[in-house]
């Protein structure tokens, strides 16, 4: 691993598909007295509809962790199931988690890069504890003075995040199914409002929602808007 010059740590060549997160860069800052580390990590940013969902999640020091959470990977390299057994133990072991919500208005509103950065801290803001130290899906939080780490892959190489990307994807796939019931042409349940041939064409059919990030090119191509 080396140090990037954004400040961001890089990745090996090894491809995300096969990594396996580990608690290597928790257990460093575990060591040197960083008690309270959090991971966070975001859910929904390629979306054309719906909110952004961002996590942070503490896991308890040590590799106990690591044991209880054998076999958790990044939320897309998981089935549903899956993601919602991990869910449920993640928040049973944690010490904390937060969550945050960011409207589809919102991000049409501040744009993808501010409204993902609102997501995260609000989601760390959400934490009962203030943390000592953040691991980050590829972003640095602009808007906090704690001291942080973004890994690029992160959510493939660090368990922490890892988890953080598992919670805040069931809480989006959860809000995405309620949001079928109130837009049932789009089929939000099954394609949770990602560019899948099926949403492109019920777009092409229907139009846009309210639901629907008007400010994604995507969504102004198929609409004319």
């Amino acid at each position: 691993m080396t140090l990037a010059p954004s400040g961001t740590l890089s990745a090996t060549a090894i491809p995300p598909s096969r990594l396996i997160p580990t608690v290597e860069h928790e257990d460093w800052l575990w060591g040197r007295g960083y008690e309270r580390v959090a991971g966070v990590d975001e859910a929904g940013r390629g979306a054309l509809a719906g909110p952004l969902v961002a996590a942070a999640v503490v896991l308890p020091p040590g590799r106990e962790a690591a044991a209880e959470l054998a076999g958790l990977r990044d939320s897309k390299l998981l089935t549903a199931p899956a993601r919602r057994a991990f869910s449920a133990r993640i928040r049973k072991l944690a010490l904390g988690v937060g969550v945050a919500i960011v409207p589809a208005g919102m991000v049409d509103a501040a744009g993808l890069t501010a409204a993902g950065q609102l997501a995260l801290c609000r989601a760390v803001a959400a934490l009962d504890e203030v943390p000592a130290f953040l691991l980050i899906d590829a972003f640095r939080l602009r808007a906090t003075t704690a001291p942080q780490l973004a890994l690029i892959h992160g959510d493939a190489r660090c368990l922490s995040i890892a988890a953080a990307s598992v919670i805040a994807k069931v809480v989006r796939d959860d809000l995405m199914a309620g949001l079928h019931g109130d837009y049932p042409p789009y089929a939000f349940d099954q394609h949770k409002g990602y560019a899948t041939a099926a949403h492109r064409a019920a777009l092409a059919a229907h139009g846009p929602c309210p639901e629907h990030r008007r400010s994604y090119a995507p969504v102004r191509e198929i609409c004319g808007s």
